[in-house]
């Protein structure tokens, strides 16, 4: 457990040092919040909830900002691969699983104080709050949606040596991810040939699950989503755990 934290914390503390990664990492969200939020609100009711397209677009943000925070959390393996810590980390008399599991903890923190921050910012702008439990709920989604794609993130990156090229290939993978997850669109409202991708999409559970708990509605069963999740999270940190013991220096 002691490995795990010392990983943990080393991570946190990168992130929390970091002023530009913390406010860069915001612009995409906010654009999202504010043009096409505000922009379209006016224009676009929610079927079913009556709600408006501000309101129906945080959770979705949100999730955005974890999940993009958390996928690109695995970059640091490459880093630590080409800057050497990797290897001294490696050689020291320690379980693989626990430096995978220290990092993956570490990425999803990260991630998960990310979408905090647009959480907080979306309430100042005019998110409606339903109930204290519900932010709980939605913390419980972020959390898993950190775990999953930071894994995620980590299991690509120990099969690779350039930053560059992990780059392209992960917003290669995830704006796809992004798109069909009814973030930025009801679900119910998708042709029928794209709502079986959506729902094959764990992001969507998650999306929904936040929803659920800032709002108090959803368009898929809360304890589906908590289910789906939950086992996308644990076997991508399994593939993820097989592969970064496969890696060499």
């Amino acid at each position: 457990m002691d490995i795990i934290y010392a990983i943990w914390l080393r991570n946190v503390k990168r992130y929390v040092r970091s002023k530009s990664r913390i406010v860069g990492s915001l612009g995409m969200p906010l654009f999202f919040l504010l043009i096409m939020g505000f922009g379209l609100n006016s224009v676009v009711t929610i079927q079913n909830t009556g709600e408006g397209y501000i309101q129906f677009i945080i959770p979705g943000v949100v999730a955005m900002s974890v999940l993009f925070t958390s996928v690109f959390s695995g970059i640091q393996i490459i880093w630590d691969k080409q800057f050497g810590f990797l290897k001294e980390t490696l050689v020291a008399p320690v379980s693989r699983l626990e430096i995978m599991l220290g990092q993956t903890l570490g990425g999803a923190t990260t991630a998960f104080i990310q979408g905090l921050i647009i959480l907080v910012l979306s309430v100042f702008i005019g998110m409606n709050i339903v109930s204290f439990a519900g932010f709980l709920v939605a913390f419980m989604f972020m959390l898993l949606i950190g775990v999953a794609f930071t894994a995620l993130g980590i299991a690509i990156a120990s099969k690779m040596e350039d930053m560059h090229g992990f780059q392209l290939i992960m917003n290669f993978v995830i704006f796809p991810i992004f798109g069909l997850s009814g973030a930025l669109f009801p679900i119910d409202g998708l042709p029928s040939w794209i709502r079986p991708l959506t729902l094959l999409n764990p992001l969507t559970y998650g999306v929904e699950g936040i929803r659920y708990g800032l709002s108090g509605a959803a368009q898929v069963n809360p304890l589906v989503c908590f289910a789906v999740l939950a086992g996308f999270a644990l076997a991508v940190t399994a593939i993820g755990s097989y592969l970064f013991r496969k890696v060499t220096i």
